[in-house]
């Protein structure tokens, strides 16, 4: 009786199962099936939001068991096997109706499952190894096929002409940190953004992004993000605070992301009062930060190693005037200056320390050089970047400086 909105088509699913696989192979050859849980990761694998387990056999057909929504689960996604449960203790039977027998190792997804339902499953289906797979789930989804592609380069060309272009007509000095946000909101909502923003990492959570005038960026956060801010109240630490009113004589930042069929963009733009005249240290940070981009996106090519870009980008800030700031002030300071995008903010992989696997052709990261300057505020850029072979393309737009308001 419906249409699906959109239907994922049978070779995207088996591009990325192909790649999950030849990872598995390399990594973990002990595993014979994988059990997937979150319903982020069911959706990348499948087409569908599913409510319930997905199991990836090594060879075969991988098996969707939903707890709840088979009917849209079938709409939506081609897999020919798809099929209602309500137990874990009901897994082993599904598998064999399907000519599968449960493995013995079975890699699982141990960050898409609460402590509760690990402790159902281990007693459901019993004398089995799990081992964790989530890094190879990572890393499979870091590199972004050309259908994935395609929904980033709109979201960021929509995200850019939000910020750059419809955004600086709305706003001006005197309004409140809360009415700018709901500015970006109703712009973003006129260009189709979905209303959602999504993290991966256990206990973050992101709504809209930050809108933080002057000190409000250096504010105390719990956000693992250089951007600080005030936020709504300390429960709702998103979007902004009413209470704090832009001033002509700082700066603003509005740090918020595109989201557009699932998939998002990270950007952030500055703002300056076209009657504030910044001293030369704002200029020049932000100057900085500019090029600290441009260096990074130069060298973002396939075969370029994370963590010796960080190394790189934190001696060139140690040389500056601006180490003290980069990447925030106090604890505030966060240890990456980019991450990985796509259907969560935070993927993988992370220009930081430890991130030694090369970046791969079609990656695609946010960089997010910033600078916090004491009693003023903070500085800086971030835009998403496609990993090509001549250096990152940025999706969100070509114009790096503060926008005069």
């Amino acid at each position: 009786m419906f249409d699906p909105l959109e239907k994922m088509e049978e070779k995207e699913i088996a591009r990325r199962l192909k790649r999950l696989r030849g990872l598995w192979k390399e990594e973990c050859p002990e595993c014979q099936g994988v059990f997937i849980f979150s319903r982020i990761n069911i959706y990348y694998f499948t087409g569908t939001w599913g409510n319930g387990l997905l199991f990836i056999p090594f060879e075969g057909e991988p098996i969707l068991m939903c707890r709840r929504g088979l009917q849209r689960a079938k709409l939506e996604s081609p897999l020919k096997n798809i099929v209602p449960f309500k137990s874990y203790g009901q897994v082993e039977g599904i598998l064999r109706d399907f000519g599968q027998s449960l493995p013995k190792v079975i890699g699982v997804e141990k960050t898409g499952i609460s402590w509760a339902l690990a402790d159902s499953l281990q007693k459901r289906v019993v004398q089995r190894d799990f081992v964790a797979i989530d890094q190879l789930i990572a890393r499979t989804r870091a590199l972004k096929t050309e259908w994935e592609i395609r929904k980033m380069d709109l979201a960021g060309q929509r995200h850019n002409q939000a910020l750059y272009q419809l955004l600086p007509q709305k706003i001006r000095p005197g309004m409140n940190e809360r009415e700018i946000a709901i500015k970006v909101w109703e712009i973003f909502f006129g260009l189709g953004h979905h209303g959602m923003m999504r993290m991966q990492n256990f206990g973050e959570e992101i709504f809209l992004g930050h809108v933080a005038a002057g000190d409000s960026a250096n504010y105390p956060s719990v956000f693992n993000g250089p951007v600080g801010l005030r936020g709504q109240h300390p429960a709702i630490s998103h979007m902004g605070y009413a209470g704090k009113t832009w001033q002509e004589n700082e700066p603003l930042v509005v740090d918020v992301g595109f989201c557009l069929e699932g998939y998002q963009t990270d950007k952030t733009q500055v703002y300056f009062s076209e009657n504030w005249k910044p001293a030369s240290k704002v200029v020049d940070a932000h100057k900085f930060c500019v090029e600290v981009q441009a260096f990074l996106a130069e060298n973002l090519k396939p075969g370029a190693v994370p963590s010796e870009l960080y190394e790189q980008v934190f001696a060139m800030a140690e040389k500056s005037r601006f180490g003290d700031g980069f990447m925030a002030l106090g604890e505030n300071k966060v240890k990456f200056v980019g991450h990985g995008i796509g259907l969560a903010i935070d993927e993988y992989p992370v220009i930081a320390k430890g991130f030694d696997e090369p970046l791969e052709e079609n990656m695609v990261l946010a960089l997010e050089p910033k600078i916090g300057l004491p009693g003023i505020g903070m500085v800086g850029v971030e835009n998403t970047f496609l990993v090509t072979a001549n250096g990152g393309r940025c999706l969100t737009g070509q114009e790096y400086n503060p926008v005069l308001v």
